[in-house]
């Protein structure tokens, strides 16, 4: 991570713990809105005004997080207005890097070598660990906002008719019903499967394991009769939802430990999961082998670094 714009010690992947072993994230840093006129957003301060090619955005494709806003990016149709940069998979001394691996690039914009170096052209004391997803600022020289739910929300409509109107992931009507399922579902399941694999303790362990089976058991359930998690309409509530899925029997199932049953033999949820796939856009987010690649890099989960055959995933065109 960096203390005061500095890198001071090899990537690890926990953050912290708290008093029961169990694996705590850390909080984003940067959090400035894009709107469409520029006026401030809900944190952070304003003058970032919605404009054809003044964004950039740094993701990974192993990380979920980062996933939720590649995903955006293409159902608002704004991958024609803001480029793109992807890091390598496997996590590295420094963390995420840039490259040649294949579906990785390098960093068009400021020719980093390293995610780190972003972060401390921002701010050269920051001190923390260099995130993605990254939303940056061509016009100021800056970082945005790196909180992948902040990226999602503006993505959705703070680029006003710049954005494809096609889809309305977080509609009025539906906000209060979004907003309850994703403090439902986030900290049992999308971050319960980190809690799971990052367990310093078997208590801790257990703890988050119960919650994410807990949670697909309601999920399976709650898709019985809808097909999408609040009905007929697609929300933010299933891309962010559909990142952690779709990594469930690639990585989660064996290297996080989540192993009471594959995704595979829930039948509402392998539909729902393949229902997703079928959006156009949301497909084309998926690679399999910088998910796999990334998550067996993990020196600490898996220090020999050697990344399984399976799961076959072919049955969901992937």
């Amino acid at each position: 991570m960096l203390v005061d714009g500095k890198w001071a010690a090899e990537w690890h992947p926990l953050q912290a713990k708290d008093e029961k072993g169990g694996f705590v994230r850390q909080t984003s840093s940067f959090r400035h809105w894009v709107t469409p006129d520029g006026a401030p957003g809900i944190t952070g301060a304003g003058g970032f005004a919605a404009e054809p090619g003044r964004y950039h955005l740094y993701v990974a494709l192993i990380c979920p997080w980062a996933s939720r806003t590649l995903i955006a990016r293409r159902l608002k149709g704004l991958d024609k207005i803001i480029s793109l940069s992807v890091v390598e998979p496997r996590l590295q001394s420094e963390g995420w890097r840039f490259g040649d691996y294949p579906g990785a690039t390098e960093d068009s914009l400021r020719h980093a070598t390293w995610m780190h170096e972003l972060y401390t052209h921002a701010d050269p004391h920051f001190t923390g660990r260099a995130t993605v997803p990254v939303l940056w600022d061509k016009k100021t020289d800056t970082l945005v906002n790196n909180e992948s739910a902040d990226i999602l929300r503006m993505f959705n409509s703070g680029f006003g008719d710049l954005a494809s109107h096609q889809y309305d992931l977080y509609p009025a009507h539906l906000q209060e019903e979004i907003d309850a399922l994703n403090a439902e579902i986030y900290p049992r399941l999308n971050n319960g499967v980190y809690r799971a694999g990052f367990a310093t303790t078997q208590l801790s362990y257990e703890e988050a394991s119960n919650d994410v089976f807990t949670m697909l058991n309601v999920l399976e359930q709650r898709l019985a009769s809808r097909q999408f998690l609040c009905g007929g309409l697609l929300t933010e509530a299933d891309i962010r939802l559909f990142v952690t899925l779709i990594r469930f029997d690639a990585a989660y199932h064996g290297l996080f430990k989540c192993n009471q049953r594959k995704l595979s033999e829930y039948p509402n949820l392998d539909s729902y999961l393949r229902r997703l796939l079928d959006v156009p856009g949301i497909r084309e987010t998926v690679n399999i082998d910088h998910i796999k690649q990334g998550y067996y890099s993990i020196k600490a989960l898996n220090p020999n670094g050697i990344v399984p055959a399976g799961p076959d995933l072919s049955i969901y065109g992937l």
